[in-house]
């Protein structure tokens, strides 16, 4: 607080015109209030208690230039001309909250919004080399002179954020760049292209734009964890929403309800299409857009966090001329990667591939892709049955939601077809229960699913500045290896560098559990036997889980311990 307020608000308490109490409720409102609303929080509190015990500003003002003996003015009858107006730089203007009235061969006469600043009088005297005769104003007159006269606090801040921004070198869908649009809107669609731009140099997964109560919130997922970015001002968030929401071709108008759209974006001969999502929230859409890069398909399974020995039961499982493969884990854990990559894999000329995807990820060649549409009647069951009809060898459905699609999908692997889906469960031995549960009988279970791959994501240790450690003795314990065994191992960690954001870790490796339905186990299934009963038996016969393939990764430097036990269970 400035010091004449803080003279002012004593004074009124000497005065018994405000008590502590009522400070604490107009400074309890005023920080209530949302931040486009603010500029000045001083200024506010000052209004709010003038308003609350009804005390005219201008009666304020006399006061004051009765008890500091200086001249009153009335801001509204002041208009001096612009050689008065640059006798004073804007910067000097806005730092000492002082405006000039006048010039005379020996003084200036200056308004002051802030009269007890003593610094500020004696410096502005030292910086115009004259004597500065002072006179006193309401602060919020003066303030706003000043951006009258030498532009507004908020332009100002508008032009320094926008200075910053590079957006271009983008095509955004119709081919639209920020140069080619009108003067107003430019900056807005520049900011834009703008995060685009920063989200893809930064490899990330997902751009985060959330409406707080009093900020704009922007992040970014970079290995599978947000980051946060500069907040643009909070007074631009329905601008850079509607902005997001054109390129997306979905309703402006629309604001009650989530909307889905894309925007397909060029940087440079490279195109990556945005999948958006909107979302109302009390504070306004919360747009989360998910970078879908095409290049990430060409991933051979060695990129993908295979090591040799899973990637040969992973290929013989793909190559399987009929039957179910469930792909498992989380929202986020990379399964559309993985059986993308699986298609590219076994996508040649003999064989004829169809997929069923809500919504379609990735526009692979070769492949046909169906998009599911429910508002006509095109569902995940209605295009599986339509997709039969066109003898294809390989099916791909993006999810497995339901009995219908489950019973359809298995009718399909039943006859002649192999069929590649996802499921969301916590293990690979649980894709069994979850069929189940959904009411598929076990016998036709047993008979289609050839195998169930579970999968989580670690971020990998950075290339460039990975360093060998010595892990301490309780790192050892927890790998279950001994010295010896250690000094056979592979130890790294990332020191940090500019290549990975100084984060030690760049991209992301998969850790697998790979469940091989054999006839002992196909067996167990047909019988409905318990879920730990197959995983015993999974295990008996050499099934490795995912937390044991997270320590193959750690002994051999491709990421650390901590990060396996982020994502990884102990089995019971």
């Amino acid at each position: 607080m400035n010091p004449t307020d803080e003279y002012l608000i004593d004074a009124f308490k000497q005065q018994g015109l405000i008590t502590d109490e009522i400070l604490r409720e107009v400074q309890t409102s005023v920080d209530n209030l949302p931040e486009d609303q603010v500029s000045d929080p001083d200024l506010a509190l000052m209004e709010g208690l003038l308003t609350k015990i009804g005390l005219p500003q201008q009666e304020v003002v006399n006061y004051l230039a009765a008890e500091l003996n200086m001249e009153a003015v009335d801001m509204e009858h002041i208009d001096p001309p612009a050689e008065i107006i640059s006798l004073l730089q804007a910067q000097w203007a806005r730092q000492y909250e002082a405006f000039p009235i006048g010039d005379s061969p020996t003084e200036i006469e200056i308004v002051f919004g802030n009269p007890l600043d003593e610094d500020g009088l004696e410096n502005l005297t030292h910086l115009l080399g004259k004597a500065i005769y002072p006179k006193i104003a309401y602060r919020g007159d003066v303030l706003k002179a000043i951006d009258t006269a030498y532009g507004s606090a908020e332009e100002r801040k508008m032009h320094e954020f926008f200075d910053g921004v590079e957006g271009e070198g983008i095509e955004i869908g119709d081919g639209v760049r920020p140069e080619d649009v009108s003067e107003e809107d430019a900056p807005i669609i520049k900011y834009v292209h703008s995060v685009i731009k920063d989200a893809l140099e930064m490899r990330a997964s997902d751009i985060h734009m959330e409406p707080l109560e009093k900020k704009f919130r922007l992040r970014f997922r970079v290995d599978g964890r947000l980051q946060e970015q500069p907040d643009p001002p909070k007074r631009l968030q329905p601008s850079i929403i509607s902005r997001t929401k054109l390129m997306a071709n979905v309703s402006l108008a629309e604001k009650r309800v989530p909307l889905d759209g894309r925007i397909n974006v060029k940087v440079g001969e490279k195109v990556i299409d945005l999948r958006v999502s909107t979302l109302p929230t009390v504070h306004g859409e919360s747009i989360v857009m998910r970078i879908l890069d095409k290049e990430s398909l060409s991933l051979g399974l060695p990129q993908l966090g295979f090591f040799s020995d899973d990637q040969t039961v992973f290929e013989q499982v793909i190559n399987m001329p009929d039957g179910i493969f469930l792909v498992t884990g989380p929202t986020g854990s990379g399964k559309s990667t993985t059986l993308y990559s699986a298609l590219n894999v076994i996508n040649q000329p003999d064989r004829k591939i169809i997929t069923v995807e809500d919504p379609v990820e990735y526009e692979v060649a070769g492949i046909n892709q169906v998009q599911v549409r429910a508002d006509v009647g095109m569902t995940f069951s209605a295009a599986l049955r339509a997709m039969l009809r066109q003898a294809p060898n390989i099916v791909m459905v993006g999810e497995i939601r339901d009995l219908e699609t489950a019973e359809i999908a298995i009718n399909a692997s039943l006859t002649g077809h192999m069929v590649f889906s996802t499921l969301h469960t916590n293990d690979a031995p649980s894709a069994v229960s979850r069929l189940v549960d959904m009411g598929v009988k076990p016998f036709l279970v047993s008979a289609s699913l050839r195998a169930a791959l579970a999968q989580r994501l670690v971020r990998s240790i950075c290339q460039n500045c990975k360093q060998p450690y010595e892990p301490p003795a309780s790192e050892l314990a927890v790998l279950g290896i001994n010295a010896e065994q250690a000094s056979n191992a592979s130890f790294m960690q990332g020191v940090g560098c500019d290549k990975c954001g100084d984060k030690g870790f760049r991209g992301r490796k998969g850790v697998f559990e790979i469940f091989i339905v054999n006839q002992e186990l196909e067996e167990m299934i047909y019988h409905n036997v318990s879920i730990v009963e197959l995983r015993k038996k999974a295990r008996e016969m050499g099934m490795r889980n995912m937390r044991e393939d997270g320590f193959r990764k750690v002994l051999a430097g491709v990421t650390t311990l901590s990060e396996v036990m982020l994502v990884t269970t102990e089995e019971e």
